[in-house]
C-alpha cells in the first residue's frame, strides 16, 4: 500500500462558493477515484486549509489522458475558489511515520488529523527531531492504539494524519503527560498550531478540525 497527501488553501472570501463546488463536483470526482482504485480517501478542513489523504496499491494511480482531462475540468469548475499548496500531481514530503498494524476495518477507529505552521525554513529541524523518534522505536511495530500514523510536509505548513484504535485507547498517566508537555512545548519553538491539539497545554483556543469528505 502507497499512502499520498495533498492540501489547498481556500481563497480569502470562497469558502462558501469552495463548499458548494465540491459538492457540484463530488460524483464525478469519486468515480475519477474508483477507476484509479484510490481508497481510504478522506479531506479535512481547518480555517481556510484543506487536507486530503488517500492509499493506492503499491503502483499508484496511472491516469491516462482522458482521465487526467477528466480532472482538470473539475479543476476549472472550481476555478478561483482555491490554489494548491500540493496537488495530486506531485507528491508532498513524508515528515513521519508510524504505520503500526494498520487496521482494515475502520468501524472503531476514530481520527485525529491536524495542521501546524512552520515558523520560517525548519522543515529539517522539525524532520531531525521526528526521525528521533522513529530511531527510539528501534524498528518495533507499534500494536496501537495509534495506527497508520503519518505527518507531511508542503511549503511551510505541516499536515498530521492517524487513525486510532478506540478499543485499545487509555487514559493517559500523569508521566504521559509530562512528556507529551515537554515535547509540545519544544516543538512550539518551531511551530504554531491551526487545530486545537495543545490548546490544553498552551490556553490558546483554536477550532477543531472538521471533515467534509470521505470516500471508499
Amino acid at each position: 500500500m502507497e499512502r499520498h497527501a495533498v492540501a489547498l488553501q481556500i481563497s480569502a472570501g470562497r469558502f462558501n462558493d469552495f463548499r458548494s463546488g465540491l459538492g457540484k463536483i463530488w460524483n464525478r470526482l469519486t468515480r475519477i477515484m474508483d477507476d484509479l482504485e484510490i481508497k481510504n480517501f478522506s479531506l479535512w478542513n481547518i480555517e481556510d486549509l484543506v487536507f486530503g489523504y488517500y492509499e493506492t496499491d503499491e503502483t499508484g494511480p496511472k491516469p491516462d489522458d482522458h482521465t487526467r482531462k477528466e480532472f482538470h475540468t473539475l479543476e476549472d469548475e472550481m476555478a478561483g475558489t482555491f490554489r494548491w499548496i500540493s496537488g495530486p500531481d506531485s507528491e508532498m514530503r513524508l515528515m513521519y511515520h508510524d504505520f503500526g498494524i494498520v487496521r482494515p476495518n475502520k468501524e472503531q477507529i476514530r481520527h485525529r488529523v491536524f495542521v501546524t505552521r512552520l515558523k520560517g525554513s525548519y522543515q529539517e529541524e522539525y524532520k531531525r527531531r521526528h526521525d528521533g523518534l522513529i530511531e527510539a522505536r528501534q524498528g518495533k511495530t507499534d500494536p496501537g492504539p495509534d495506527s497508520n500514523f503519518s505527518i507531511w510536509n508542503a511549503e511551510d505548513f505541516i499536515f498530521g494524519y492517524d487513525e486510532i484504535d478506540v478499543t485499545m485507547e487509555k487514559a493517559p498517566t500523569e508521566q504521559d503527560n509530562r512528556d507529551t508537555v515537554a515535547w509540545e512545548t519544544k516543538m512550539l519553538e518551531i511551530m504554531s498550531w491551526y487545530t486545537d491539539d495543545v490548546d490544553w497545554i498552551t490556553g490558546e483556543h483554536h477550532n477543531h478540525i472538521v471533515r467534509i469528505g470521505y470516500h471508499n
